[in-house]
């Protein structure tokens, strides 16, 4: 009983610091998805360019949508962000506290950490894929000229995960959670075994102690360059996949996998398209990496510091 609390603790840690990164970040991610579907499959200069750059991004969807579209899907991702990253995370940490990822001198092995990172990343990928699938449409949703990518009505998160269910059943609740699954394996073996290698160097040179917020911040902010530059890549790939039109068989129009997706965005709008809205993929998951794990690492001492009052109350009766 007493591991099931625990467990549940820090999935709920997790989840809680993800979902606090996401009210801020939530509009970066939509413009960061803007940009990522922005001529699709269309070779340079034959498409419309709605978006000039990740800012101008920013003025053309509060221009022509409104304030409020830059925090569409807000509902999806938070819970997306508590379901996955909860997951993720809350795993994690516990593989992190049997010190799975350290070699026989103590010191964190980097291998590890990785193989760790990728195998939880995975694991949440896959649990919070249908509400992926969901934020992607919302955040895609436009009823101006500046649409770009398959639309879809945008209806409400729960109304789009009944319809989903009805047309395609479970199958279709989880469409693409292939992409999904190797895009979060890249970005969190890349984002975790950074952040915990970080920790550990930021303290051993003395810069600052491990259980202090500069080292979290700091340790947290390369995590999210090297997040970015690992998965930009795959986070498009991802977009697309999830937001392609369906035939009546619920296969994807457009892509039957990430590896077809792969081939065609790279055959049809040349290598840089990988990293189409690569400035929106780092505005984005750089802060939303430090809020997060930084929120994370307090959250978890805030927790353990109440508990460990309460166990001295306890014993002194």
């Amino acid at each position: 009983m007493q591991n099931f609390t625990y467990i549940c603790e820090e999935m709920i840690l997790g989840g809680s610091a993800a979902s606090f990164a996401c009210i801020f970040t939530n509009p970066l991610e939509v413009v960061k998805t803007r940009l990522q579907l922005q001529g699709e499959l269309k070779s340079r200069g034959t498409y419309a360019v709605h978006y000039k750059n990740f800012f101008h991004a920013f003025y053309a969807i509060s221009k022509s949508d409104g304030l409020m579209a830059l925090q569409n899907g807000l509902v999806s991702g938070l819970l997306y962000q508590f379901v996955m990253n909860g997951t993720r995370l809350g795993s994690y940490q516990m593989l992190i506290d049997c010190k799975l990822h350290m070699n026989k001198s103590g010191d964190v092995s980097y291998i590890k950490a990785l193989l760790i990172g990728a195998s939880c990343g995975a694991f949440g990928a896959f649990i919070g894929s249908p509400l992926y699938l969901v934020k992607t449409h919302h955040q895609v949703y436009s009823k101006s000229e500046i649409a770009v990518g398959y639309q879809r009505k945008n209806n409400g998160m729960v109304s789009a995960l009944k319809a989903i269910y009805k047309e395609k059943g479970i199958r279709g609740l989880w469409r693409g959670w292939q992409a999904q699954v190797i895009r979060v394996m890249v970005g969190s073996s890349a984002q975790l075994s950074t952040f915990s290698m970080c920790k550990q160097w930021l303290h051993r040179m003395e810069i600052c102690d491990i259980s202090t917020i500069t080292n979290s911040i700091l340790a947290s902010f390369v995590g999210g360059i090297v997040v970015t530059l690992a998965m930009a890549p795959f986070d498009v790939l991802s977009t697309r996949i999830y937001n392609q039109p369906l035939d009546t068989n619920g296969k994807g129009i457009y892509y039957s996998g990430i590896f077809d997706a792969l081939t065609k965005v790279f055959g049809k709008e040349g290598f840089f398209a990988l990293y189409k809205g690569s400035s929106g993929v780092f505005f984005r998951l750089t802060p939303h990496t430090v809020i997060m794990l930084v929120s994370w690492d307090r959250f978890r001492l805030i927790s353990h510091r109440v508990k460990d009052k309460d166990q001295t109350k306890f014993s002194t009766g």
